[in-house]
């Protein structure tokens, strides 16, 4: 199965969030620093641009590496 840039974006952005929310909350035995929470806010930020503007970063790095396009965008 191949994966289009849609689905990279997806795997992309949930693996920094859970990975972030693991380093930043306090709770979490992997915790380092509460600033790791920046890093979830700024995948958040993102995606949610991006759902009103079609723009994606991830998506256009992506694309220049030969990745194959999704119907539909980020």
């Amino acid at each position: 199965m191949t994966l289009t840039t849609n689905q990279y974006v997806r795997i992309f952005a949930g693996a920094f969030v859970l990975i972030s929310l693991a380093l930043g909350a306090e709770a979490s035995p992997l915790f380092v620093s509460k600033h790791f929470l920046w890093l979830t806010a700024f995948v958040g930020a993102n995606l949610f641009q991006s759902g009103f503007t079609g723009l994606c970063p991830l998506e256009n790095i992506l694309r220049k590496l030969g990745v194959k396009d999704s119907v539909g965008g980020c």
